[in-house]
């Protein structure tokens, strides 16, 4: 008999936030894959792990949820795969339900849900210590008893109670409950809710109901209806501001770096073509971006911390009531939220929502949350506005207001859209999660960094180095006879192109090479640093922050035929206003036709966005000069 067939199945369940994740890595160690299975429309994580007679399990990760009995995709994923109904995984042998100690009122809707499935149950109570820390006093035994199955206490992220779960995973495995103690179907829900009202009273009891915890006392401050919002805005601000003033220490060693291979290269070759690509397209142009590597980690590095440490929930929590008001409800603020770090993930994270129309919108307005791949665009052109070599509160207050805007134009279009998609459907409540405050997850945080950290540079070695390599002969080829750069550049295939394009962007106030750099970066955005600093011959140096400085001094001495300067503060506003709005990312677009369905929704989604960025940048420029700017 093949292993594939002695070998159990265990799904793993649980609400999102209750360290299920941590739980799964920290059995499956680095055997974890995503697969993703036939009739199923959300990925999944699969792994395996052994107990302690060493019998290999195969684990599979569900997608978080509060219940079974919504119509979110992850709700629905789950039911498959619960009843069996995925061919790949077939009928499972055991579930483990994560639940959250200090929240088991919550978190115990989900285990009766899973329970009545019909499946053996393991309860994973995690996070023992914070519900003890609070007050709770638990009684796992009676938990158990109430409940049927078996109840094992864990602190998955210190690694405690992993060898009792794998000891509950022995064969045989443990049978199903002979019988459910509590009420079924929706005329059972309030009998449901007093079930577990009871049980939690019995065997989870608060050594002093009225004690109010540190939560609770930071909660009237960061939950204030006014100073909330006063506290929000202020760490986005320092957020943005650390972008700025701190990642200059590691990009220097970035420069340094840059500086030392491009010095190898050009000593060790000839002079010529060869060399030329390798300095100016490869390593200049592919630098030139990763020199941006450091601000996008610092931003998922915050994101990380705020999440980790429970105050993102609390952003969402203030969000949800501005949201209602444009179609949609705090579901929406995560995806929303997680599109500021890269749009993928955002638009993936729709699948907790269970409303099909505020689903849509909400993967149709994600790519307008200012994504890390404009920071490097941003950088480029916030000191070139503000004439200023240094970062600082200036800066930092030009980036906040441009996501600003992003963010405001995607609720105007979300309240717009949704009102297009059908009639007004049965509105969702909104469930969230507030976990209690605790000291962020290092290990997780920085295992995030590395793997988007990677990301990053994968894609700068792949799709911004072909880019790259593209325009350096493009701009190369055909040769001129004349050693004069500029004419070199003009009679290339990319100077005969910056003339086509040139009464296409002049109404936004720029010359065909500007439009040109547009047009190389709509595969990613970070390309438009490299297409610029190659469009404008600047000559590249040991320190790529001077590499910078001279791109901006380059662009500011750029000038029309009849004397007039190109880069004016109108035409920066109206560059950056275009990368505000414009969807330059072909791997999004691939992702919101998988999550919609339909290559349509992603194509209608490209133009609608390409065409919005083009008129808003014309308007603003030709508003601009009108009024005398």
């Amino acid at each position: 008999m093949s292993e594939a067939k002695i070998q159990e199945t265990v799904l793993l369940v649980g609400n999102p936030n209750v360290g299920k994740t941590t739980l799964f890595n920290a059995l499956t160690g680095q055997n974890a894959k995503v697969a993703n299975f036939s009739g199923v429309t959300v990925d999944l994580k699969t792994g395996h792990t052994r107990t302690p007679h060493g019998r290999k399990v195969r684990l599979v990760d569900l997608p978080g949820c509060y219940d079974l009995r919504g119509s979110s995709p992850d709700q629905e994923v789950a039911r498959k795969v619960l009843r069996g109904e995925v061919a790949e995984i077939g009928v499972a042998d055991l579930v483990v339900c994560v639940v959250d100690a200090s929240a088991l009122e919550r978190h115990l809707v989900l285990a009766l849900d899973v329970i009545e499935a019909g499946l053996p149950v393991v309860i994973a109570l995690n996070m023992v210590d914070v519900a003890e820390s609070t007050g709770v006093r638990l009684d796992p035994v009676k938990i158990s008893e109430e409940l049927g199955v078996p109840v094992v206490p864990m602190q998955a992220r210190a690694g405690k109670g992993l060898i009792e779960l794998k000891q509950a995973l022995r064969f045989p495995l443990p049978a199903t409950p002979p019988s459910i103690g509590w009420p079924t179907g929706p005329e059972g829900e309030s009998g449901r809710r007093d079930f577990i009202n009871r049980l939690c009273e019995t065997a989870a009891r608060r050594a002093d109901a009225h004690s109010v915890t540190v939560s609770d006392r930071l909660d009237t401050v960061l939950l204030h209806p006014v100073w909330g919002w006063f506290v929000f805005v202020g760490v986005m601000f320092a957020v943005f501001w650390a972008i700025f003033s701190i990642a200059g220490i590691p990009m220097g060693w970035i420069e340094s770096l840059q500086a030392w291979v491009e010095g190898l290269v050009t000593h060790a070759m000839a002079e010529g073509d060869l060399r030329d690509l390798l300095v100016s397209g490869v390593i200049g142009g592919v630098g030139s971006v990763v020199i941006f590597l450091p601000q996008i980690l610092m931003l998922f590095f915050f994101i990380g911390l705020l999440e980790s440490s429970g105050y993102m929930a609390r952003a969402a929590y203030l969000m949800d009531g501005f949201m209602s008001r444009v179609g949609l409800s705090g579901k929406a603020f995560l995806p929303l939220l997680s599109s500021y770090a890269c749009a993928i993930p955002g638009v993936m994270a729709t699948r907790t929502i269970d409303s099909a129309k505020e689903r849509l919108t909400t993967l149709f307005v994600a790519p307008w949350m200012s994504c890390t791949a404009r920071l490097p665009v941003y950088l480029l052109l916030i000191p070139l506005l503000l004439g200023s070599r240094e970062g600082g509160w200036k800066q930092a207050l030009v980036l906040v207001g441009l996501y600003a805007i992003g963010t405001l134009t995607a609720f105007l279009v979300a309240k717009l859209l949704r009102k297009r998609l059908g009639p007004e459907e049965t509105p969702s409540h909104f469930i969230l999660e507030l976990p209690p405050y605790r000291a962020p997850q290092w290990s997780y945080i920085f295992r995030h960094l590395a793997e988007r950290g990677w990301a990053f540079v994968r894609k700068a070695g792949t799709v911004i180095l072909a880019l790259m390599i593209l325009l350096w002969a493009a701009e190369t080829y055909p040769k001129s006879d004349s050693d004069d750069r500029a004419e070199q550049l003009s009679h290339s295939l990319v100077g005969r192109l910056s003339h086509v394009l040139e009464p296409v962007v002049k109404p936004m106030g720029f010359d065909g090479r500007t439009g040109t750099a547009i047009l190389t970066s709509f595969a990613a955005r970070e390309v438009f640093v490299g297409s610029m600093a190659q469009l404008f011959q600047v000559e590249e140096g040991d320190d790529d922050a001077e590499n910078q400085i001279r791109l901006r001094e380059q662009m500011a001495e750029a000038h029309w035929p009849d004397g007039r300067p190109m880069f004016t503060p109108l035409s920066v506003v109206s560059l950056l206003v275009f990368y505000v709005y414009a969807l330059q990312c072909l791997p999004t677009s691939a992702v919101v036709a998988r999550e919609a369905g339909s290559w349509k929704w992603a194509a209608g989604q490209f133009v609608f966005m390409s065409a919005f960025a083009f008129v808003a940048s014309v308007v603003v420029y030709q508003v601009g000069l009108l009024l005398g700017f």
